[in-house]
């Protein structure tokens, strides 16, 4: 192991958080972290942050400095695995011994006119560009974040009208009581839910369905799913069709083993033959095993596998309701399942503590 071994981070999220703070701590090590914002923002609040209720944000030079960790506020643009160079916005490079990749996802904006005439909540840029909401606001999604983003705004917006469209029903992949309770929430709260059908394209004025139907909004709030950064795939690496890293069990990366990748930006083997998910519960843990794994490596040890299931599964029904489904290892919904304002309290406290375990 060389004296000052230079491990590079890509993305300050919470996969990237956890591997700069467990990489810190590598004896000999220089830990350099590259983001394009300045701040971290807890994304799991990003749909109380659309309806302008305040999002803890702390400065990222700041807390990471505290700690030893370089902080370069920057776009990458290219990675020259052969060189092991990180190619700035900028017109300037970063040279790593070891890289962590994590950038995280993106929102998907496939679906024709997405781009154009909807708005995400994927990234803190998305949620701030949501123009003031009036009128009738069309949430395409029936995932967690479509879930949280129509409870959320008819809770706090009583005067918008809030519709929920989705091509299964809301909270599908839950247990039965799990939905039922979720139907019983958006009922009360006044959402109207149009489930049983896909959206074909977004247009100035609102959604062209694919039976035909045309659903007028004044705003299309796009939650069906995540996309990645394209940096991986430009670079050479492997990847899955959606733009994933393809890692080992120890967070490799399979065509270059001096890089490693964690969190949404990764494909990640899981329990029962399950590809990990995209989430929080999945970043933190996979970005902590990533830089062990550095570690392993530098010191001539064996990479010890990830070790990983799920527990739970939270979500928000507003500030005054939620769901907590408890999980089998691989991640398939029991009967157990907490509910109501005691779930909310527990949702807040999960979130709470993923953002305390992200600093570094």
């Amino acid at each position: 192991m060389t004296e000052q071994h230079r491990i590079v981070v890509l993305g300050a999220g919470y996969a990237g958080l956890s591997a700069a703070g467990r990489a810190a701590k590598v004896r000999g090590a220089r830990v350099t972290v590259i983001d394009a914002r300045a701040e971290f923002v807890e994304r799991v609040r990003l749909h109380q942050a659309l309806v302008g209720q305040p999002v803890p944000r702390w400065n990222l030079r700041e807390r990471l400095e505290r700690k030893g960790i370089e902080f370069v506020q920057a776009r990458a643009t290219h990675i020259d695995t052969r060189a092991r160079l990180v190619a700035l916005d900028g017109d300037w490079e970063i040279a790593y011994d070891s890289l962590a990749y994590a950038l995280g996802s993106i929102a998907d904006a496939t679906t024709p006119g997405v781009a154009e005439y909807a708005h995400s909540v994927a990234t803190p840029e998305d949620t701030a560009r949501v123009p003031a909401l009036t009128g009738r606001v069309a949430v395409v999604g029936g995932g967690s974040t479509g879930i949280e983003v129509a409870t959320e705004l008819a809770e706090t917006r009583p005067d918008l009208s809030v519709l929920l469209i989705t091509s299964a029903e809301p909270a599908a992949w839950l247990s039965d009581r799990a939905g039922a309770h979720v139907a019983a929430v958006l009922d009360r709260l006044g959402v109207r839910v149009r489930s049983g059908t896909k959206v074909i394209a977004v247009t100035p004025t609102g959604l062209d369905l694919a039976d035909g139907d045309h659903v007028d909004a004044e705003t299309v709030l796009w939650t069906t799913g995540f996309a990645v950064p394209e940096l991986a795939a430009d670079s050479g690496l492997a990847v899955d069709h959606r733009g994933r890293v393809l890692v080992d069990t120890a967070m490799r990366s399979q065509s270059h083993p001096e890089i490693y990748a964690a969190g949404d930006a990764a494909v990640i083997p899981g329990p029962g033959d399950r590809d990990l998910r995209m989430a929080c519960a999945t970043a933190l843990p996979t970005g902590t095993r990533a830089a062990a794994a550095i570690a392993d490596a530098l010191h001539g040890k064996p990479a010890h596998p990830l070790r990983f299931r799920y527990y739970i599964q939270c979500l928000s029904l507003g500030r005054r309701d939620g769901v907590i489904q408890f999980l089998r290892a691989d991640d398939t919904p029991t009967g157990t399942v907490l509910t109501g304002r005691s779930a909310a309290w527990f949702k807040e406290g999960v979130v709470r503590g993923a953002a305390w375990t992200a600093r570094p």
